[in-house]
């Protein structure tokens, strides 16, 4: 079964054909980078008017890098949540008229789950993947989400922790701003960290109180230590220069994730970790985990790391074969409630009391 997907939640244009769900024929990204450089970050109506401008092309291309037609496509699929409103609603369109002009079913996906997915993908010259059993952790990290899950089944997520305030990329992205090293921030800082020292700043971690913050993690302190109280953090015997505030920075962002992360692998007794997200292609965080022989960490591979279709149309086919479909009204979510800390925990407690009742 051949499946079409539709990457538009942010600033790139994407489209991919998968076969049943895990062989990439044809994976097309179209980024906006270069148009949202100037500004050190992604402005909402660029992004939305290039998606228009690019997304015939784009999905044209990947049908004839597939060596295929749209006649040869069993279903059509788009990420409808979370993302930038005006950009999700280009894909989700786009996706939904091919679907109806087709007859083939249409799908929309969730962005999170699709990156939890990517490392499951392989391409015809792969041999494929070896699924992770459940139950395992899931660890999702982007410009806009940093999330730690317990991942139970296909469709069963539960979220342990989140970011209290600024995503980990987020943070990457806006230390970069202030100090002027470009865009995006985290590729940026990843290659100076690498002529850097991380011994030259020993940047304060947070100290979250509370059970219910047990995997919970936070950067506004590292982010106004990094911009606002450097001095105040840097050791005398290293040089005060932009490598070592990287390998300084990126210790301490990593660290505080991993920190919270082995945590949860502890209190659950699970070895087995996926990683997803933009961030997982920072080459300290996979040191950091890699070097833990206890522990199995799945990365996708780095061109998979960011926003691409071939994920999306590869969680439409496990939901196609669980028998479902998305409706033709089915339109785009900017935000979401079930991939957030409190409202897992909210409803935690109101099963809990409903149990408590009977």
């Amino acid at each position: 079964m051949k499946i079409l997907g539709i990457e538009s939640s942010c600033d790139e244009t994407a489209a991919a054909v998968v076969q049943d769900g895990e062989c990439i024929l044809s994976n097309v990204v179209a980024t906006q980078i270069p148009f949202h450089k100037k500004y050190n970050g992604v402005v909402p109506e660029i992004a939305g008017r290039k998606h228009i401008e690019w997304i015939l092309p784009v999905v044209k291309q990947a049908l004839s890098d597939a060596n295929l037609t749209l006649s040869d496509i069993d279903a059509f699929a788009a990420v409808n949540r979370p993302g930038l409103m005006g950009a999700l609603l280009v894909g989700t369109t786009f996706a939904k008229t091919l679907a109806f002009t087709c007859d083939k079913p249409f799908l929309a996906i969730n962005h999170l789950e699709a990156h939890l997915y990517a490392s499951s993908l392989h391409t015809p010259s792969e041999e494929p993947k070896k699924k992770p059993q459940y139950p395992y952790i899931g660890l999702l990290v982007s410009g806009g989400h940093t999330i730690i899950a317990l991942i139970k089944d296909f469709n069963e997520i539960e979220v342990l922790g989140t970011t209290i305030d600024d995503a980990i990329g987020e943070t990457f992205d806006k230390v970069s701003k202030f100090y002027g090293l470009g865009y995006p921030g985290g590729a940026v800082i990843d290659k100076l960290a690498a002529k850097g020292n991380p011994k030259a700043a020993q940047f304060p971690m947070p100290n979250l109180k509370g059970d219910h913050h047990r995997y919970d993690v936070s950067y506004s302190g590292l982010k106004t230590g990094a911009i606002n109280q450097c001095n105040q953090f840097w050791n005398g015997e290293y040089e005060q220069n932009t490598e070592n505030l990287a390998a300084a920075f990126q210790y301490a962002a990593c660290k505080i994730l991993v920190d919270k992360l082995l945590l949860a692998c502890a209190d659950y007794s699970i070895n087995t970790v996926v990683v997803g997200g933009g961030v997982a292609a920072n080459s300290a965080l996979r040191t950091m985990l890699t070097s833990r022989e206890d522990i199995n960490f799945i990365f996708p591979p780095l061109n998979l790391c960011g926003d691409n279709a071939a994920q999306v149309a590869g969680v439409a086919y496990q939901r196609l074969m669980n028998g479902e479909r998305s409706s033709p009204d089915t339109t785009a979510l900017p935000r979401i409630t079930e991939f957030r800390h409190e409202t897992n925990r909210q409803l935690r407690q109101k099963n809990s009391d409903k149990t408590g009742k009977n």
